[in-house]
């Protein structure tokens, strides 16, 4: 089944008619062919599509906030006059206005739904979250102008679009709301051709024909009863009538001519992206270091990674690997913090340690100003989630040191020979960032938004290295 053709009435300026045109416009596609779904639903507050469709005063089983919080469209949708299907609309849309930051939530709902045939989005008189999903998912975007400033707010919709790289060919211009009796001279006689020619100076796109004035529809919006009648019932002896019948008939064979939907468009994108992830993921995977980066204990197996405490990579991204909890711990006491006693996991120091690694980035880095090669200095560093730096260690590197009873190599050795050291055991200017891993789950540092995240991290801390 095809996806949905959806078609968004979005305008910046209130007062143009755009819920006019958005309830007008379902009933005049309805009437071109009887057998096309045409669902309707809005976002703004005024209920005037529940007031015009509604029948009996039936409700439905959810509303329009609803298809932001996973529900399936098709159960949402009510049965109303005309033909017409619609979603209830919803008070409480502002409630979720600051938990919502995607504008692809639309378009991901429709395109899993089964709705078919025409969908039509009335929009807020802003440009806040849901218009930017009603434009996201549209194919088509009319855009009511009834002004000059109606025109130039159009520049915050087109500019939308540029920013989300999204093609302007869905976006149309309508002047709605044209008062046939003023007349001018000179080239443009009347607000219709004046309008126009100022859209089309700002390259805009427009459709044929207008949307006039009309006090006879106006008052169809006003009645003791507090019904909303539609123009084809109601005004079918006004210019209005043949106006809708003329925009509709556009938008109907604009439906017919593209075959290639929008939703479907996102659907084989979004497909895309997770190949690539899931691509992007097991180069990852194949890269990591078989064994804990301390100690060499195999923690990398083909179907899993066994627990470990934290995840390292070189600033080359030549090194990926794991660490277990313990071995990093310990020699963050004993090269860097000083520890004179063996720190085990049951003291509370350890837990104290932990606790503040969950919120941080450890480097380690060859010290400002040595390249000496017998006396080598390391830098460890730690930075907040934020990329700030909250403490700064330096450490003589010792390949042997003194032991109880002789001489023993330096457990810090092995990390940097593995990660850091380069042919002739030097360091160079690659540097080693680590990050605290679920232990039970260290391979979700390696999932796409966490990965971003950690990279992202990474470039911010190294522009602040010496």
């Amino acid at each position: 089944m095809s996806a949905p053709y959806v078609i968004t009435i979005s305008s910046d300026k209130g007062g143009v008619g755009k819920t006019t045109l958005a309830t007008n416009l379902a009933i005049y596609l309805k009437a071109l062919h009887e057998d096309l779904p045409v669902t309707l639903f809005s976002f703004d507050n005024h209920f005037s599509v529940d007031q015009m469709f509604r029948i009996n005063g039936s409700g439905g089983s959810g509303n329009v906030a609803n298809l932001f919080g996973g529900a399936v469209a098709d159960n949402l949708v009510e049965t109303g006059e005309y033909g017409v299907q619609f979603i209830a609309s919803s008070g409480d849309l502002h409630k979720l206005r600051r938990e919502l930051d995607n504008p692809a939530l639309l378009a991901k709902a429709l395109g899993q739904s089964r709705l078919g045939g025409i969908v039509i989005i009335d929009t807020r008189p802003d440009l806040d979250i849901f218009t930017q999903n009603a434009l996201f998912a549209a194919d088509r975007v009319v855009i009511p102008v009834k002004d000059a400033p109606s025109l130039a707010n159009c520049r915050h919709i087109y500019d939308f679009f540029d920013s989300n790289g999204l093609s302007r060919r869905p976006l149309r211009i309508l002047p709605c709301l044209v008062d046939g009796r003023i007349h001018y001279d000179g080239p443009f006689r009347d607000p219709y051709q004046l309008l126009k020619a100022y859209a089309i100076n700002r390259g805009y796109r427009c459709m044929e024909g207008y949307i006039a004035k009309s006090p006879k529809v106006e008052s169809l919006n006003t009645n003791p009863e507090g019904k909303i009648y539609p123009v084809l019932t109601h005004g079918r002896h006004t210019d209005v009538h043949v106006q809708l019948a003329h925009v509709a008939r556009q938008l109907y064979l604009g439906m017919l001519d593209n075959q290639q939907r929008r939703l479907d468009e996102f659907q084989q994108n979004e497909f895309q992206a997770f190949e690539q992830r899931q691509s992007a993921y097991a180069d990852r995977r194949l890269q990591i270091h078989p064994n804990c980066l301390v100690c060499g204990r195999s923690l990398v197996h083909e179907n899993h990674i066994d627990p470990a405490g934290y995840f390292a990579q070189s600033s080359d991204k030549k090194i990926l690997g794991f660490l277990e909890e313990e071995c990093f711990t310990k020699l963050v006491f004993r090269y860097f913090y000083g520890a004179r006693r063996t720190i085990e996991p049951n003291d509370p120091t350890w837990d104290l340690f932990r606790e503040t690694a969950q919120r941080s980035y450890f480097i380690l880095h060859r010290a400002p100003h040595t390249r000496n090669f017998y006396q080598q200095q390391l830098s460890f560093y730690r930075f907040d989630e934020t990329g700030l730096e909250v403490s700064h260690k330096v450490i003589e590197l010792q390949e042997f040191e003194k032991r109880l009873l002789s001489k023993e190599r330096s457990d810090l050795f092995p990390l940097l020979e593995r990660t850091l050291f380069d042919a002739e055991g030097r360091l160079g200017d690659t540097f080693l960032i680590l990050r605290k891993v679920s232990t039970d789950l260290p391979e979700e540092i390696l999932y796409d938004q966490s990965y971003d995240q950690f990279t992202t991290a990474m470039a911010r801390i190294s522009t602040q290295l010496p």
